[in-house]
C-alpha cells in the first residue's frame, strides 16, 4: 500500500471522509521556531490532503498529515475548512513548477512539491472541487497553467472518456439490435418462402398424381 492509500484509509475513512487527492511538500522557507521550543521530534513527510465527508451536506477540508521518521503510521496536524481557502498560487503559469502558496484566512504556507506533475493532479482536483463544494467565496487561481482550469485537466478528461465509452456501447447495441432484428425479419420471410414452396410443391405433386 503506497503512502497516500494508506493516509486514506488510517486518517480520513474512520472519520467518514473520503481523501479526493493529497501531494507531498516541503517548505520552500523555512518555519521560525519559536526561541524556548526545546526537543523536536526529528524528520518527517509531509503531505497536503483534500478530502470530503460523506455525510450530506459535504464538507470539503484541506489537511496538513505529517509522517515521522521511523514510524509508519501517520498524525493528523492542522485542518483547514475548504471555505478558509482565500488564494491558491501556482507561482508560475508558464512552465510545470513544483513550487505553490496556499492562503487561508488565518494562515499562510509556501511549500514545493515532491514533483511538477504532482502539485499539477492536485491543484487541478482542488479546482474541480472548489467548482463543487463552494457555492460563494470561492478561492482565487492565480499564476496558474491553463491545463489546471482549462478542459484539459486529468477530471474532464476521464469524464469525457467515460461518455464516450457509454455512447459507443449504446451505439453497438443500437446497431447490434437493429441486425437482430434484420436477421428476425430475413428469418420469416424465409419460413414463409419455404412455407409457400412446399405447399406449391405439394399442389404440384397432387395434379401430377392424378
Amino acid at each position: 500500500m503506497n503512502a497516500k492509500s494508506a493516509i486514506s484509509k488510517e486518517i480520513f475513512a474512520p472519520h467518514d471522509e473520503r481523501m479526493l487527492g493529497a501531494v507531498q511538500v516541503k517548505r520552500r522557507t523555512k518555519k521560525k521556531i519559536p526561541f524556548l521550543a526545546t526537543g523536536g521530534q526529528g524528520e518527517y513527510l509531509t503531505y497536503i490532503c483534500l478530502s470530503v465527508t460523506n455525510k450530506k451536506p459535504p464538507q470539503a477540508s484541506i489537511t496538513k498529515v505529517k509522517q515521522f521518521e521511523g514510524s509508519t503510521s501517520f498524525v493528523r496536524r492542522t485542518q483547514w475548512m475548504l471555505e478558509q481557502l482565500r488564494q491558491v498560487n501556482g507561482i508560475d503559469p508558464n512552465r510545470d513548477s513544483p513550487e505553490f502558496d496556499l492562503l487561508f484566512e488565518n494562515a499562510f504556507d509556501q511549500w514545493v512539491a515532491s514533483t511538477a506533475s504532482e502539485k499539477c493532479t492536485f491543484f487541478q482536483v482542488l479546482h474541480h472541487t472548489c467548482q463543487r463544494y463552494l457555492t460563494d467565496k470561492k478561492p482565487e487561481f492565480i499564476n496558474c497553467q491553463s491545463k489546471i482550469m482549462g478542459g484539459n485537466s486529468i477530471l474532464h478528461s476521464a469524464a469525457d472518456s467515460v461518455t464516450s465509452a457509454v455512447q459507443k456501447a449504446s451505439q453497438a447495441l443500437n446497431e447490434r439490435g437493429e441486425r437482430l432484428g434484420r436477421a428476425e425479419e430475413k428469418t420469416e420471410e424465409l419460413k414463409n418462402s419455404a412455407q409457400q414452396f412446399a405447399e406449391t410443391a405439394h399442389k404440384v405433386r397432387f395434379w401430377w398424381g392424378k
